[in-house]
């Protein structure tokens, strides 16, 4: 599918205001990726994916999950998480997305994972802390994105964490494991948090 099809069938599976989100996505991501040395096309079209099925509706959402051997463990969690998986899948099933580093880089821009890849990293933070986002503490992911995509992250998935106690909502485990991972990465670089 070329580009512009893409982002015409992308906008109109959403509001205006999560499209503008996707826009600030797109270009935060081709930004941090051309800053960090991961490849700009790739972060871009994660980004322009990355919340396909986001206002789905959530048993939509769940049927694709269950039906398509996507982790079941998503479904005891918050249907926040579920669009990431979803959406992969029909990166790949309806818009002809091959490339496994690109739909990883969806699948897991909400929760993280071990081992995040560069582009991972970049789309994920991405969309922690595009032009639009305004939430308690984004000013801080922004600061530490100037010089460490970890740092920046480990500050997106504390707050995150932090939001979810307060609101006394269970915790995926991959994000705590993802936490743990980007503090193990500077740990070995011999950087500090």
């Amino acid at each position: 599918m070329k580009r512009e099809e893409m982002i015409e069938s992308v906008r109109s599976q959403m509001p205006e205001k999560r499209w503008n989100h996707t826009l600030g996505v797109m270009e935060t991501a081709v930004r941090l990726a051309e800053r960090y040395g991961a490849d700009p096309a790739k972060a871009e079209l994660a980004s322009i994916l990355h919340d396909v099925c986001k206002y789905w509706r959530v048993d939509e959402q769940a049927r694709i999950i269950r039906e398509n051997g996507l982790p079941q463990d998503l479904l005891e969690y918050d249907k926040e998480l579920w669009h990431a998986h979803a959406g992969a899948w029909i990166a790949r099933e309806q818009y002809g997305v091959s490339d496994e580093e690109v739909l990883d880089a969806i699948r897991y821009h909400t929760s993280g994972r071990v081992r995040m890849t560069l582009l991972d990293k970049v789309v994920c933070l991405a969309d922690y802390m595009e032009p639009g986002r305004d939430f308690p503490g984004v000013h801080n992911i922004r600061q530490n994105a100037e010089h460490s995509l970890e740092k920046a992250l480990i500050t997106g998935f504390d707050g995150t964490i932090r939001f979810l106690l307060d609101k006394g909502k269970r915790i995926y485990p991959l994000t705590f494991e993802a936490r743990n991972g980007l503090i193990r990465e500077l740990e070995e670089r011999g950087e500090s948090v």
